[in-house]
């Protein structure tokens, strides 16, 4: 493969609304668009997103598909490292992003933060403290 590392995970979110959740994870939680696909209708198919050196992929659910905020489940939840984790979860609170827990200093030494997209997604944001 060309232009990407070797070993990089890279989460793939469903979402309902695979537009507007692009739009929002880049609005309020700070990411950057890398890639768009989207059908003749205009439903985004496909999206790509970056923060840092970390990729998030999503895409449209199908007619089916059922997420987190309609079955009120959780299978996952997504944990990025950033560089000011204060920062960013005041950004995110700006934007009106749900917070479910205030930035904190953790027992195994990073500070988190957690908090909610539109769909029902749940992002873990921490900074690495000494040691980590």
């Amino acid at each position: 493969m060309t232009g990407m590392d070797t070993g990089c995970i890279s989460p793939y979110l469903l979402y309902q609304h695979a537009g507007p959740a692009m739009d929002w994870l880049i609005d309020a939680l700070g990411f950057e668009e890398r890639e768009r696909v989207t059908a003749e209708d205009g439903v985004v198919m496909h999206g790509e997103l970056t923060l840092g050196n970390g990729v998030v992929m999503l895409g449209c659910g199908g007619p089916n598909y059922e997420g987190p905020a309609t079955r009120n489940y959780r299978n996952g939840f997504v944990h990025i490292y950033i560089d000011d984790v204060d920062a960013h979860h005041a950004h995110a609170k700006a934007k009106g992003a749900k917070i479910l827990s205030e930035p904190e200093d953790q027992l195994y030494g990073d500070r988190r933060y957690e908090c909610e997209d539109p769909e029902g997604q749940r992002w873990f944001f921490a900074q690495m403290r000494s040691g980590g």
